[in-house]
């Protein structure tokens, strides 16, 4: 016999690099800061991407909707600012971190109503604010009849940012782990497993039955038994090896609890209002208890901030049903 010329095999080592940043390229952190474009000044953050961050997850959406449903159900409708547009404005506040209000005047220069503008194409201008048409188009409004309320930004000053930014990384963490768990399941890899036999007591003849029983075992009649006998086998000689381990090598249960935990924490919402089934015996206290301390530091901070449209328009057309405080425990009454 001669000699093989095959080389022995070596030892290849390699990494993987750095972990790619859910939030890469400019998806949601555009810039950084305002910078002029020629005609206005473009947002800091891309308001698309934080239009889509609403649906990427059930726990930010539900808490914002939260938010926005108890202001407008405390909100009075007034003949300059309807409940629909107060609506949108609460909303957009939430979701952007600006919101805007336009003020429709009548001939005489007095006013008619307060029209909301949407957060998501109203910019900044060198004068004043526009509004972003389809097709890059701006229709500039009127000097002093926009009113702008915005999260403020320690980087710039143009564009308010939301406050649940630090946890927009949870956000799409939870999502990807939900994408992934449903991934998992249409591909079937949950039920897919190698059947390995080297008895050498299996014929061609019974190897073929094997396969043709396997192969019948999907769609319809999937999860089906199998029964197999070899009577001069070995052990081990045939083993059943599961691609995969859903229960001891997937985290989902702690990654979609421990983002939830921060993506309720950026919003300050107890997840007793939200409807959150408590993991431990003693649950998640009060409701009534949670309710007041999140009225009194949550949404009478939010209302505060839209009454301020009355010193700017000069009319009374927002105010809220008034709330008695009792300082010692917190509490909180509607008159």
């Amino acid at each position: 016999m001669t000699a093989s010329n095959t080389k022995p095999a070596k030892t290849v080592a390699f990494t993987f690099g750095e972990p790619d940043s859910v939030l890469g390229g400019r998806d949601i952190m555009g810039y950084l800061h305002s910078w002029w474009n020629g005609e206005y000044y473009s947002p800091p953050i891309s308001m698309n991407g934080l239009a889509k961050t609403l649906n990427a997850n059930p726990h930010h959406a539900s808490a914002i909707e939260c938010k926005r449903n108890i202001l407008a159900s405390c909100f009075i409708p007034s003949k300059y600012l309807s409940a629909d547009d107060f609506l949108k404005l609460a909303q957009d506040y939430m979701v952007f971190g600006n919101c805007y209000l336009e003020r429709i005047n009548d001939r005489a220069g007095r006013i008619l109503k307060l029209k909301h503008s949407p957060a998501k194409f109203t910019v900044r201008t060198q004068t004043g604010y526009a509004f972003l048409k389809q097709g890059c188009e701006l229709h500039h409004f009127q000097d002093n009849h926009v009113w702008h309320s915005m999260n403020p930004d320690i980087n710039q000053e143009y564009y308010g940012i939301p406050s649940y930014m630090p946890a927009l990384q949870s956000v799409f963490l939870n999502e990807s782990a939900t994408l992934f768990r449903r991934r998992y399941y249409e591909n079937g890899s949950h039920a897919g497993f190698i059947l390995y036999i080297n008895d050498a007591a299996q014929t061609e003849a019974d190897i073929e039955n094997i396969r043709n029983s396997l192969m019948e075992s999907k769609g319809v009649g999937n999860f089906k038994n199998l029964f197999m006998y070899a009577p001069d086998g070995k052990k081990d000689g045939v083993q059943l090896i599961p691609i995969s381990e859903v229960a001891a090598k997937d985290e989902f249960l702690d990654i979609k609890n421990v983002t939830r935990d921060d993506i309720l924490a950026a919003h300050r919402v107890p997840p007793v209002i939200m409807g959150i089934m408590p993991n431990n015996v003693g649950g998640f206290g009060s409701v009534e208890a949670a309710s007041k301390v999140f009225a009194r530091n949550e949404i009478m901070p939010l209302q505060s901030r839209f009454t301020a449209i009355n010193d700017w328009a000069g009319v009374n057309a927002v105010s809220f049903n008034h709330y008695e405080i009792d300082v010692a425990d917190a509490g909180v009454r509607v008159l």
